[in-house]
């Protein structure tokens, strides 16, 4: 068994394979940006026709979005190629996807913009306004965190115990079952909110939602399934009492995530944010306890 889990998480998780999907990835944003302007020129100069309750189809800026989407699922496949390796740099790239599905919604926004002196006054610009602070201080927030990481004891060279070699090789079978429902997934939705964004004629289009509530609600759901299944399996090797809080916290970190895909607005930003402000806390705190501990 362990062999073939080996064999799978060669094929789908190994360093090798990870920089031929960076560059795959790249390639195939570059290409759906010019996709993109193509299909907005071929609308605006009236060659084809589309229901106009498509949005992404009115501005070139709001063609930025589209390679935005398949950065976020290389994202999310690292995501999955650091869960064996370190639950900190794992949870890491939890706050690196939310921080780049804001910046996401910021670009699709500024083609809806309304300049005027009563910017304050009108809703949309008022939010995006919210997302553009919001998206400094998650940046920041994200800076301390990997710092904390790095200083963190739990994060050095540890001792390769049996218990600990098990605990990686199930991380390991976990990663790897989660890349085909990730592959599934994100075929799944892009192929459905392409279809409804871009083609479909029919009214419901207006209440289709939105492609993070599409993808991410689901993932994120999988992801804190995982994170208690881990906790539980965590305490074969370790019960320290600081790690327990940490792991535990870090659940609660995705679990915020993940409810912020169900709301809208200043809302969404404010879970957003204590999300991540919650995770840097509890590590933070972790590691002064690891120093008292020394």
């Amino acid at each position: 068994m362990n062999k073939v889990v080996a064999s799978f998480y060669n094929s789908f998780l190994s360093e090798k394979v990870k920089e031929k999907s960076e560059v795959i990835i790249v390639y195939i944003a570059i290409l759906s940006f010019i996709l993109h302007l193509l299909l907005i020129g071929l609308v605006n100069l009236d060659f084809i026709t589309v229901t106009d309750h498509s949005k992404l189809l009115s501005n070139p800026i709001s063609a930025i979005y589209t390679p935005f989407s398949f950065i976020l699922i290389y994202e999310v496949y690292l995501l999955l190629y650091y869960l064996p390796k370190s639950t900190s740099i794992y949870i890491g790239k939890q706050y690196e996807i939310i921080s780049l599905i804001v910046i996401r919604r910021i670009f699709k926004d500024l083609s809806n913009l309304e300049v005027s002196l009563n910017w304050f006054s009108i809703k949309n610009d008022l939010l995006f306004t919210a997302d553009l602070l919001a998206i400094v201080l998650l940046f920041f927030l994200i800076y301390i965190y990997y710092k904390l990481v790095k200083n963190s004891k739990v994060e050095k060279a540890e001792i390769m115990t049996p218990a600990i070699s098990k605990f990686i090789s199930l991380k390991k079978a976990i990663a790897t079952c989660l890349v085909p429902v990730f592959l599934v997934l994100s075929v799944f939705s892009l192929g459905h909110w392409f279809y409804e964004s871009f083609f479909s004629f029919s009214k419901i289009v207006t209440d289709i939602k939105d492609i993070n509530k599409i993808f991410f609600d689901d993932f994120f759901t999988i992801l804190i399934l995982v994170d208690v299944l881990l906790l539980l399996f965590s305490f074969l090797h370790s019960d320290k009492f600081n790690i327990v809080i940490r792991n535990s916290g870090f659940i609660i970190s995705t679990i915020l995530i993940k409810l912020s895909f169900s709301t809208e607005g200043i809302m969404n930003i404010v879970l957003i944010v204590t999300a991540v402000v919650f995770g840097v806390a509890l590590l933070k705190i972790h590691n002064l306890i690891d120093k008292i501990e020394k």
